[in-house]
């Protein structure tokens, strides 16, 4: 008989390369993002971070709604993927199928969970996901900015 006494937190930690397997599975059958001709190394760089930053906010919950986290490699994460072609679209895409891919990890050990604690812990995740992707967005739209002026400085002038 299981007793009911895991929580999120160390599920994710000790299923975060199963997760971030079956996430990059998932992406590899997205024709827009897997267009983008990228190593598994190149596309999952940034997910073991964030899984420790989810994991952390699981540990050490905050409001629901507050940025507490604030993470430069979600910041970095949005200005390559700018760099590596994505578009806004494809970033919140990517982060779609992140939530999909925890939550299914979570699912898969659902009769171990505690059931009080269960959804809590998923609207814990999904509003860290969610700042993490805001986060990367403004690296994504200042990367893009920043490539604007570069490209204004080099252009002749008329």
């Amino acid at each position: 008989m299981s007793v009911k006494n895991d929580d999120a937190g160390n599920i994710l930690e000790r299923e975060t390369d199963a997760t971030i397997d079956g996430w990059y599975q998932r992406v590899e059958k997205e024709e827009d993002l897997a267009a983008i001709k990228l190593s598994h190394e190149q596309r999952c760089a940034h997910l073991p971070e964030m899984f420790r930053d989810i994991i952390t906010r699981l540990r050490n919950p905050h409001p629901l709604g507050t940025r507490a986290l604030m993470s430069d490699a979600a910041h970095h994460h949005g200005c390559l993927r700018r760099e590596q072609g994505y578009t806004a679209a494809m970033l919140v895409e990517e982060s779609r199928i992140l939530q999909v891919s925890i939550f299914h990890t979570l699912q898969l050990s659902i009769t171990d969970m505690k059931p009080d604690s269960v959804l809590l812990d998923v609207m814990e995740i999904a509003d860290e996901v969610d700042s993490q992707l805001a986060q990367a967005m403004t690296g994504f739209i200042s990367e893009g900015r920043r490539g604007s002026k570069l490209s204004n400085r080099k252009s002749p002038t008329k």
